[in-house]
């Protein structure tokens, strides 16, 4: 490794520069506008492994190319997949920031642009790691394979069919995933377990118009109150969800896990200043980063009926409507959700009301074994890169993909965050602290000797 580590901090300059260069192609995936742009993304990434000596292929799709590449196979050796993507969400609104999205700029030892820390930082820093193997070794103690995608931000919809179709071709042991953040400056983190989602859009149809309040209001079913009443019925004033059913199959926290929260470095208090509020309500029995991490919640995502313009309209509308969402926990089924909450709503539908419930999507959540030797090897990794060993955390988001790649490829996932909880992800000056870059791409190139050492494993 002391070849490897030399090769890291002698080409620091140069890695700065190739991520400037990668974060200047504006590769907005939902913006036809900017195909060209994605594509020459990809090319980019290509050329990261052309450079390398490794032979790259881009691969069409019904939507923005796949990037794939691997290393020499090492027999007897385990074998990774690093998953990443290239594309970056829309910049708008581009008023609020400092620099413009595709004009990398440092300042305070951030880099400064769209796609800085989501995810063409964290991306990068695994082809550097790889680079710096080649480049100084000649060669990694075990096989990485790369699967670099365009649509992760438009929702991954040619991927999970590709790996369907290529299992053979991506089989590995372990899956490594940096698209997340450490816990907080300092504190690096292992992200082990993911919550699933389950989104719908409830719809509610009164009379054939709008009416006036005053000469309809009392004799009728008013959509919008039925939707307040609806939605309120979701949940018990202990933040209970109350779809029968919905928590027969959660899996519960652990005493280990419950331990190892409350002995990170933050406090109740610390979060809800960061969030800017002064309470907080959620399920009776646990403390905020439990309900945050692995307890199954209910949230209105938007609400629309009625009047909204300046001043007052006395109108009945005739139409109501929301968004709501579930996280779900490992071992909930969002089907047999959905199933329960058809039902639980039908139940509550007022006379005069007609009710249509939207299955947008949903996705189940996944946890991954602390005991995993893969665990183990990146804690190493982390700890050497980093100067202290990571902390385990769950993520209350959602990354439907992790789901179809540990099914599909029977793999341990690794999700292994360089970022920070204040990247401004998706938001206006998204930003990567440009040390953790460096330590980011070590920690990567320590996780490829870390590997090389376990037992190898069937694929």
């Amino acid at each position: 490794m002391q070849e490897v580590t030399r090769y890291i901090q002698t080409h620091r300059d140069d890695f700065e520069r190739d991520l400037a260069d990668l974060l200047r192609i504006a590769s907005v995936s939902a913006d036809s506008r900017q195909n060209s742009e994605t594509r020459r993304a990809a090319e980019w990434v290509a050329g990261q492994f052309k450079q390398c000596g490794l032979a790259p292929e881009i691969i069409p799709t019904a939507g923005h190319p796949l990037v794939y590449a691997e290393t020499p196979a090492v027999p007897g050796k385990p074998v990774a997949l690093v998953y990443g993507h290239y594309d970056v969400q829309p910049p708008e609104p581009l008023d609020e920031w400092i620099t413009p999205p595709f004009e990398p700029t440092v300042r305070n030892g951030n880099i400064h642009a769209r796609g800085a820390t989501d995810d063409k930082g964290q991306m990068l820093t695994h082809v550097k790691g790889v680079e710096a193997w080649l480049n100084s070794v000649g060669k990694l103690p075990i096989q990485v394979k790369f699967l670099i995608e365009g649509e992760e931000e438009v929702g991954s919809v040619n991927l999970a069919p590709f790996v369907e179709r290529h299992r053979e071709k991506l089989a590995c042991n372990a899956i490594v995933i940096s698209d997340s953040s450490q816990f907080a400056p300092g504190v690096p983190a292992i992200t082990y377990g993911l919550r699933g989602i389950a989104y719908y859009e409830l719809k509610l149809r009164g009379p054939k118009q709008d009416l006036h309040s005053g000469t309809f209001g009392g004799a009728i079913t008013n959509p919008a109150g039925a939707l307040a009443t609806m939605l309120a019925a979701l949940k018990d004033a202990d933040g209970r969800i109350q779809v029968p059913g919905f928590y027969d199959e959660v899996l519960p926290l652990t005493d280990r896990e419950r331990a190892e929260y409350r002995a990170l470095p933050t406090t109740e208090e610390q979060f809800m200043q960061s969030v800017g509020v002064d309470g907080m309500f959620g399920e009776a029995g646990y403390t905020a980063l439990e309900r945050r991490w692995a307890r199954p919640t209910c949230d209105i995502n938007g609400l629309t009926s009625g009047y909204q313009g300046e001043w007052a309209k006395t109108v009945l509308p005739a139409r109501a409507s929301a968004k709501f969402s579930f996280r779900l926990v490992p071992n909930q089924d969002p089907k047999k959700i959905s199933a329960a909450l058809q039902k639980f709503l039908e139940a509550r539908v007022p006379p005069g009301i007609q009710m249509e419930l939207v299955d947008h999507h949903g996705a189940p959540g996944i946890v991954i074994s602390l005991d995993s030797p893969y665990m183990r090897a990146a804690t190493g990794a982390i700890s050497a890169a980093f100067g202290r060993p990571p902390v385990f955390v769950r993520e209350g988001g959602s990354i439907p993909i992790v789901n179809t790649f540990s099914r599909q490829l029977g793999a341990d996932v690794l999700l292994l965050g360089w970022g920070q909880n204040d990247d401004n992800t998706h938001s206006p000056n998204e930003k990567f602290n440009l040390n953790d870059y460096h330590l980011g791409t070590l920690a990567s190139a320590c996780l490829w000797e870390e590997i090389s050492r376990l037992p190898p494993t069937k694929q």
